[in-house]
């Protein structure tokens, strides 16, 4: 396998996704979303994580565990029935110069692997299958300019409309009203951390690593619409 196409750069932004094997569906019910979530916390480790006998047999919530140094910032994060999103920095003590592998590898790359990894084995032993969950490795895009930084910090924050209204991207959000009251009581995304709701998926992020773009609730929820229907698709 070669390098990648976008170089992970310390310092640097990314919008990193990845989707089901064949676009199947990798979360099937509010377990597989909660145990993903609780992976997005713990995986982001230098320490080697083993959700069975780290969290489960110890008894432990997954938000107490003491995991050390970060691989990478998250800004945002959403999780969609058969892909998810991150807006990632990798932590500059994890870049590594040169090959390791045979890939470049820096803490994103190892975050992903981890995260990749920690859920598929979840996923198949649930479900009794075999074979790879995901659609190959994770993709990614390096987020150049501010513009492109807000719209897809709007565009994470609003990909779950899409379970309400599934055209949303392509013809604008019609009911926000609506849009809203969904969001605010849909806990499977960091909607709910810019909204000021305390809650322990806060720790998924480190919101201080990225720009305040809203520095309040009421600006977060204003903005963010205006920037989706008023700025052209920059994400490729």
């Amino acid at each position: 396998m070669g390098l990648r196409q976008i170089p992970l750069v310390e310092g640097e932004y990314y919008h990193i996704y990845n989707r089901g094997n064949s676009k199947q569906k990798i979360f099937l019910d509010d377990e597989d979303y909660d145990r993903f979530t609780k992976l997005l916390y713990l995986c982001n480790s230098k320490k080697r994580i083993n959700f069975k006998e780290d969290i489960i047999q110890t008894r432990i919530s997954a938000w107490d565990f003491e995991r050390g140094e970060r691989l990478v910032s998250i800004g945002a994060w959403v999780p969609m029935p058969n892909h998810f999103h991150l807006y990632l920095i990798p932590s500059p003590k994890t870049v590594f110069g040169g090959n390791f592998g045979g890939k470049n590898k820096n803490g994103i790359t190892d975050f992903m692997r981890k995260l990749g990894t920690a859920y598929s084995k979840y996923f198949n032993k649930k479900y009794e299958r075999t074979g790879a969950l995901f659609e190959g490795r994770f993709k990614s895009v390096h987020i150049a300019d501010e513009i492109q930084a807000k719209y897809l910090f709007s565009y994470i924050h609003l990909n779950s409309i899409k379970l309400i209204q599934s055209d949303w991207k392509g013809n604008g959000v019609k009911d926000k009203n609506k849009a809203i009251e969904f969001l605010n009581n849909y806990k499977w995304g960091s909607y709910q951390d810019n909204m000021g709701i305390k809650r322990k998926e806060n720790a998924i992020l480190n919101r201080e690593a990225f720009p305040d773009y809203f520095k309040d609730p009421k600006i977060f929820k204003k903005e963010i619409f205006e920037w989706i229907t008023s700025v052209e698709d920059k994400l490729g």
